[in-house]
């Protein structure tokens, strides 16, 4: 591995962390994720909790809480301690809940949604803060179904000082038609202009803000340019371990991850047994380079 890129993982990997007092943090790797224990997400969390919970998904970027039992209220309870939850118009649902995303799959899916590489929403003017996913049930067989998470703060330090340095400035169309190749995409669907490189707007921190999923182009480039430079991108995402964590589900498994620094893929290697889901978004804000 080149000598900058083990500098940027040693710089993540080493950075201090300050003690927790209210719960128990364990580290997935040491540049994205962690289980999070000696917490009841079913009771109102105190100030003081509600706190580290913050800290620790700006510091780990994906939180996993296990042996959770809770109700949509609940659910929804805790993830507007972050802020506003979206929702979706009825017809676009699963369900009758505006605020809450059904996330199935059995034998009869012929697709599941997350199956690239990707960030969620990002053709809105506003992506999503977060997501919160609650996953009730998990394939019979015992296993499958796993979902990779990536570090976009790590994707943009391991590049080359030249080629971070080219990237700063440019803009990418993300385009919300992109993940409905091959099908009929339902009409209105957003399309967006983003810096390739942006600010956390919480830790000030840069990221790379391209993704497989929903990036079609970069402005400034002709069309032959940008497709050979997104493609460079995106492989260094799917194709560099040392920038996932894997989470195994198990049934009362709930996962929040940060999607202003993180991608994710939904590994559907389950066919054909089921898994059951209920997700909840919170509302963003623009990205600024």
């Amino acid at each position: 591995m080149d000598p900058s890129a083990l500098a940027a993982i040693e710089r993540i990997a080493g950075a201090p962390r300050a003690p927790y007092h209210s719960l128990g943090i364990e580290r997935l790797t040491p540049v994205i994720g962690a289980e999070v224990t000696g917490i009841d997400l079913s009771q109102p969390l105190s100030e003081a909790q509600f706190a580290e919970v913050h800290r620790a998904l700006l510091e780990n970027h994906v939180l996993v809480f296990r042996d959770q039992h809770l109700t949509v209220e609940q659910h929804k309870a805790f993830s507007r301690r972050f802020g506003t939850l979206r929702a979706l118009p009825l017809e676009d649902i699963d369900g009758e809940d505006p605020e809450l995303v059904v996330i199935r799959a059995n034998a009869h899916s012929r697709h599941v949604a997350g199956e690239a590489w990707h960030t969620d929403g990002t053709a809105d003017l506003e992506p999503s803060m977060g997501s919160l996913l609650y996953v009730k049930e998990t394939p019979a067989i015992g296993c499958g179904g796993d979902t990779l998470f990536a570090n976009m703060h790590l994707a943009l330090d391991m590049l080359s000082p030249a080629l971070q340095g080219f990237l700063q400035g440019l803009t990418a169309i993300h385009d919300g038609e992109l993940p409905w190749k091959g099908f009929t995409p339902p009409p209105g669907l957003p399309k967006t202009e983003h810096p390739v490189v942006v600010k956390h707007p919480e830790t000030g921190r840069p990221l790379l803000f391209v993704n497989s999923g929903f990036t079609s182009r970069i402005v400034q480039l002709a069309p032959v340019e940008s497709q050979a430079l997104l493609k460079l991108l995106f492989d260094a995402v799917a194709h560099e371990p040392v920038l996932h964590c894997r989470v195994r589900w198990a049934p009362n498994t709930l996962v929040m991850w940060d999607n202003r620094c993180t991608q994710h893929h939904a590994v559907w290697d389950y066919f054909p047994h089921s898994r059951y889901g209920e997700r909840v978004t919170v509302l963003g804000t623009r990205p600024m380079a």
